[in-house]
C-alpha cells in the first residue's frame, strides 16, 4: 500500500470566495486543482486557540477546555493571553493519538498554537526571553537546537514581524522556509504550518479591501515556496496537501468598552497603583476578558442579575450566553466565563476601563500580549510620531468570532493530492465542521502507513 505524507496548510483569513481570483492564486489554484475545495464552519469561539485546538483534537471547546485566547486563572486571580503550553489542551491531540496507532510516525508543528512542550518530534515556536539586557527573540524547538540551525542557515526568526506594528509577510516567509528545511532534515509524516500574515492585515484593512487580495497573493507565493521545496525532494505524489482557515472576518465599525461600562454601574473594582489603575481581580464585582467579538465575564456571586441588566442595555450586543446558550454553542467548560457576551457583528470588544490616558495600567501603551487582560488589536498600530500603542478604536476594520451561523462565517477546506476513496465518507457530510480534520487526517495516515 501507498505510504503517505500529510502537510496541513493554516491560512489564516483564507476565506472560501478568495479561490475565484485563481489567476492571481497560482500556487492555491494548483491544489484546488488536483483536490477538491469544501465550506466548513469554524468551531465558536471563532478565534485562534480554541479553532486550533478544536483543529488538532477533534473535539469543541466544551471538551478540550480552549475557549478564548486568554485564561482566567481563578485560584491566581489573574488572566493571562497566549499561553502556549500544550498541557493546557485538555484532550488528546492527533499526533499523540496516531503515534499510538502507528508506530513510527512523526510529527512536526511549526508555529502553531499549544505547541510548547508537546510530545511530537518537531516543534518551532516564538519564546522570547525577557533578560537584564532585554528581550531575546529566540524560538523554542524540538529536537533541541533545531532553531539554532535554522536561524543559522536561513536568519533569526524576527518577533516584530511576527506581531506588532511592524507585522509583514517576512513572518510567514521565514515560517514557509523553515518548513521546507524541516522536510528536508527530518522527512515527518504530517507537518503543521501556520501562515499568519493575511489575519494581521485584515484586522487592519477589512475584508474586503483590494489590500488583503494583494496580501494574498503574497501569501501564496510562501505556498509556492513549500510546494517547490516538496518537488525538490520527489515527495509529490505522497503528499496529501490539507489546507484550512481559521474563522471569516466582518467588517466592523466601532468598539465596546465592556469593562468601561462595568466601572461606570459600580460592578469593577478597581486597585489605584503609583496613580495608574488596575482591575481588582480578587474583589470586583465582575469583570470582561474580552477576545476580539466574544467576551467572557467572570462574576462573583449574587451579581449575575445586575450584570445581566447592565449588558441588556448595551447598544451592539448581540447574545448573552449563559447555561444553555453556551452549551448550544459547546463552549459550556469551567474555564468559560459565567455569561458570555458576543458583539454585533460589526462591533469588537475592547479591553479598556480607563477614561483618562494619564490612568492606564502601565502596560496599555506597549505591545505587551501575555499581560493585558484582554486581545488588544491596537497593538498593530503605532500613534502618529511616537512608539506608544495607539488607543483609538476606530483604526480596526476587522474582527471575528462570531458563531458560525451562516454560510458567510465558513472557512475552506481544500484537500488536494493522490486522495483515498474512503475519505468521501468523511467528507461527505452535508455540513462540515473544522473538528472533522483530525479525523481527516488519521484516515489518511492510518489507512495508509
Amino acid at each position: 500500500m501507498k505510504k503517505r505524507k500529510v502537510i496541513v496548510l493554516d491560512i489564516v483569513g483564507l476565506n472560501p470566495d478568495h479561490f475565484v481570483y485563481a489567476e492571481k492564486l497560482p500556487h492555491l489554484a494548483s491544489l484546488a486543482g488536483k483536490g477538491k475545495l469544501y465550506r466548513m464552519k469554524p468551531v465558536f469561539p471563532a478565534v485562534t486557540l480554541p479553532v486550533q485546538a478544536s483543529l488538532t483534537t477533534g473535539v469543541y471547546p466544551e471538551q478540550n477546555g480552549i475557549v478564548a485566547n486568554g485564561f482566567y486563572n481563578r485560584q491566581f486571580f489573574n488572566v493571562s493571553f497566549w499561553e502556549q503550553a500544550a498541557g493546557l489542551v485538555q484532550h488528546e491531540r492527533i499526533w499523540d493519538y496516531l503515534r499510538r496507532r502507528v508506530p513510527g510516525l512523526t510529527t512536526a508543528l511549526l508555529f502553531m498554537q499549544n505547541s510548547l512542550y508537546a510530545d511530537c518530534g518537531c516543534i518551532i515556536t516564538p519564546r522570547p526571553m525577557h533578560t537584564d539586557d532585554g528581550l531575546v527573540p529566540w524560538c523554542y524547538s524540538k529536537p533541541v537546537g533545531f532553531y539554532e540551525e535554522l536561524a543559522a542557515d536561513i536568519g533569526p526568526f524576527n518577533l516584530m514581524h511576527y506581531w506588532g506594528p511592524m507585522t509583514s509577510i517576512e513572518s510567514s516567509r521565514w515560517i514557509a522556509r523553515a518548513a521546507v528545511k524541516t522536510l528536508e532534515r527530518l522527512s515527518p509524516d504530517l507537518m503543521f504550518v501556520y501562515l499568519p500574515h493575511l489575519d494581521y492585515c485584515t484586522q487592519k484593512v477589512g475584508p474586503g479591501s483590494p489590500v488583503v487580495r494583494d496580501q494574498l497573493m503574497l501569501v501564496d507565493a510562501e505556498v509556492g515556496r513549500i510546494l517547490q521545496g516538496v518537488d525538490d525532494l520527489g515527495l509529490r505524489d505522497e503528499t496529501i496537501f490539507v489546507v484550512v482557515s481559521e474563522y471569516a472576518f466582518s467588517k466592523v465599525e466601532g468598539d465596546i468598552a465592556l469593562n468601561r461600562i462595568l466601572r461606570e454601574n459600580g460592578l469593577l473594582s478597581i486597585r489605584s497603583i503609583q496613580g495608574r489603575d488596575y482591575v481588582d481581580f480578587e474583589l470586583t464585582p465582575a469583570f470582561a476578558m474580552v477576545d476580539h467579538q466574544v467576551a467572557h465575564i467572570y462574576l462573583k456571586p449574587g451579581y449575575e442579575k445586575a450584570v445581566r441588566q447592565v449588558l441588556e442595555k448595551i447598544d451592539g450586543i448581540d447574545f448573552l450566553l449563559e447555561r444553555e446558550g453556551k452549551k448550544r454553542f459547546r463552549v459550556d467548560h469551567a474555564n468559560s466565563g459565567e455569561i458570555i457576551a458576543v458583539s454585533a457583528r460589526n462591533r469588537w470588544f475592547s479591553y479598556y476601563w480607563w477614561d483618562e490616558r494619564q490612568r492606564e495600567p502601565d502596560f496599555a501603551g506597549h505591545v505587551d500580549i501575555h499581560r493585558k487582560p484582554g486581545y488588544d488589536p491596537l497593538e498593530l498600530f503605532l500613534e502618529p510620531g511616537s512608539r506608544r500603542i495607539s488607543q483609538d478604536t476606530g483604526l480596526i476594520q476587522g474582527s471575528h468570532g462570531y458563531p458560525p451561523l451562516s454560510p458567510a462565517d465558513d472557512v475552506p477546506l481544500l484537500v488536494s493530492g493522490d486522495l483515498p476513496d474512503n475519505l468521501r465518507m468523511i467528507l461527505g457530510g452535508n455540513e462540515l465542521c473544522i473538528t472533522a480534520v483530525s479525523a481527516l487526517i488519521a484516515e489518511i495516515l492510518m489507512g495508509e502507513i
